[in-house]
C-alpha cells in the first residue's frame, strides 16, 4: 500500500532509494476514505484511492523527494544544538522576519544563514521565538498522541492530544431529520447535506472535495480581496480540489456581505475552515456560539496545533505539521521528508470522514482537526512496519478534474436569491 501510494517515492534522501518506512500515512488514508466511503452508501468510486491523494500535488507539480528538502523546496530539516527543526518559508514575507527571529543580520543565503545561527541553539527555543513572529517552524517530534511511548527525536511530545478533539457539542437534530440524514447516507434519498467550504490551499478544499464526492452540495466563499492562493497555482490542482463546488466572493470589509457570510454559516450542515480561531472571530463567525444553537450542525475546523492555547495562533503547513508530528522517514544520516507536505492530504482524508459520520449522528458539533496530530497518529500506527521487500515504488499519480472550476464569485448572486428566498439548506 506504501509503495503504491506515491509517497514511498517522494521519501528518501535525493540520490538515495525510497524509504520503505513510514507506511503508517498510506494505512491510515485507506482507512479514512473507507470509512467515508461506506458512511456515503458507496457514492465515492474506487477510482478514489485513499493512499494515492497523498501523492496528487507531487504529480501535478512534478515534485520529487529531495531529502531534508522539501519536496516542494519551501521547508528544510534543519540541525540545531538538541535537535532537528523543521523550517518552512513558502511565502515572500517570511524571508523579511528572518533578522527578527535569528536576531541578527541575514546576508547572501538566507539557508545558510539559518543553518549558522542554530548551531548551538536549543531546538523548542527557537520554534517558540519563530511562532511569536508567525513562523512556520516546528521541532521533530514535539508533538504526539495518547498512545506515545516514544518518538522520533527521543524527546517527550510537548502537546498530546487525539487527532480530532471534540471542542464543544449542542442540540441534536430532530428525531425525523435524523432519520432523513440516516436514509440519504444509506440509499441517496432526500436532501443531500450542504456544505459550506471556507478553506484554502490543500487540507481543507480536500475535505470539502470529498465530501462533494459523497454527494454533498459545496459552496466555497473566498474574500474578494484575498482569494484561495492555490488559485495561482497550476490550474488542474485547483480544479482536481475545487470542481463542483459553488463559488461565492464577498468582500468582508463591508457588513452587509459580512452579514451574508453569518446567514450562509447558519443555512449550512457542515462548515469546513481552516483558519486560525482568532480570524474567523474577526468576521463574527463564533464556531462555539454557532454549535451551541443550531442543531446538528457540524464545524470542522483544520488547524496546525489545535484550537486551544497558545498553540491556536501558531502557524502551520503540511511539511512542518508533519515534522512536529513525529512523520519523517529515517537513515543513518538523520530525518527526511515524509512525502510531499503529507499532513494536508491526510488531515483532508480525515476530517471528510469524521464531519460526515457526525452530520449522520445528528450531533451538533465542533470538531478540531490537528495537522500535526493527524501525522503523529499515522506515525504511531506504522511503527514497525515496513513496504515488502523488493517492492516497486509508483511514482505519484492524479487524477484527471472532471470539469474546471467555477470562477471567483461565479455563483453569488445566485446563492444569495437562493438564500434570500429561503430555499438554502435549511435557512
Amino acid at each position: 500500500m506504501w509503495a503504491r501510494s506515491g509517497a514511498m517515492f517522494l521519501t528518501g534522501e535525493a540520490d538515495g532509494p525510497p524509504l520503505p518506512a513510514p507506511v503508517g500515512p498510506a494505512l491510515e488514508a485507506a482507512r479514512a476514505l473507507e470509512v467515508l466511503r461506506r458512511t456515503c452508501g458507496g457514492r465515492i468510486g474506487p477510482e478514489v484511492d485513499g493512499p494515492a491523494l497523498l501523492g496528487e500535488r507531487a504529480a501535478i507539480f512534478g515534485y520529487r523527494r529531495r531529502g531534508r528538502i522539501s519536496p516542494s523546496g519551501s521547508c528544510r530539516l534543519l540541525r540545531a544544538a538538541d535537535g532537528w527543526l523543521a523550517v518552512n518559508l513558502p511565502r515572500p514575507d517570511d524571508l523579511a522576519l528572518l533578522p527578527a527571529w535569528l536576531e541578527g543580520n541575514v546576508a547572501g543565503d538566507p539557508w545558510k544563514a539559518i543553518e549558522s545561527a542554530l548551531a548551538g541553539r536549543r531546538a523548542l527555543d527557537l520554534a517558540r521565538r519563530a511562532r511569536m513572529l508567525g513562523l512556520a517552524v516546528s521541532c521533530l517530534g514535539e508533538c504526539g498522541c495518547p498512545a506515545d511511548a516514544r518518538l522520533p527525536s527521543a524527546r517527550a511530545p510537548q502537546l498530546v492530544r487525539p487527532r480530532i478533539c471534540v471542542e464543544a457539542t449542542g442540540p441534536r437534530a430532530s428525531e425525523r431529520e435524523r432519520g432523513e440524514r440516516r436514509r440519504w447516507c444509506e440509499r441517496g434519498q432526500g436532501r443531500p447535506p450542504l456544505v459550506v467550504d471556507l478553506s484554502a490551499l490543500w487540507a481543507g478544499p480536500l475535505c470539502a472535495h470529498l465530501l462533494g464526492l459523497a454527494g454533498a452540495r459545496v459552496i466555497k466563499v473566498e474574500s474578494i480581496g484575498r482569494p484561495d492562493g492555490a488559485r495561482m497555482g497550476p490550474k488542474r490542482f485547483y480544479d482536481l480540489l475545487n470542481a463542483g463546488k459553488q463559488s461565492v466572493a464577498l468582500d468582508f470589509s463591508l457588513a452587509r456581505e459580512r452579514s451574508i457570510l453569518a446567514r450562509l454559516l447558519a443555512a449550512a450542515d457542515i462548515v469546513v475552515e481552516a483558519s486560525r480561531p482568532r480570524a474567523l472571530a474577526q468576521l463574527g463567525a463564533d464556531a462555539r456560539l454557532l454549535v451551541a444553537s443550531r442543531p446538528g450542525i457540524v464545524w470542522v475546523s483544520i488547524t496546525g496545533y489545535g484550537r486551544s492555547g497558545a498553540a491556536a495562533m501558531w502557524c502551520a503547513f503540511g511539511d512542518d505539521a508533519a515534522v512536529a508530528g513525529g512523520l519523517v522517514g529515517e537513515t543513518e544520516q538523520g530525518p527526511v521528508f515524509c512525502a510531499d507536505a503529507i499532513a494536508d492530504p491526510l488531515t483532508g482524508i480525515v476530517a471528510a470522514s469524521a464531519a460526515l459520520l457526525a452530520w449522520r449522528s445528528g450531533r451538533a458539533v465542533l470538531l478540531d482537526v490537528s495537522m500535526a496530530a493527524v501525522a503523529a497518529h499515522a506515525r504511531r500506527i506504522g511503527s514497525g512496519r515496513f513496504a515488502p521487500p523488493q517492492s516497486v515504488p509508483a511514482r505519484p499519480r492524479a487524477r484527471t478534474p472532471k470539469q474546471p472550476a467555477r470562477a471567483l464569485g461565479a455563483d453569488t448572486e445566485a446563492v444569495i436569491r437562493e438564500l434570500e428566498s429561503g430555499r438554502l439548506g435549511r435557512a
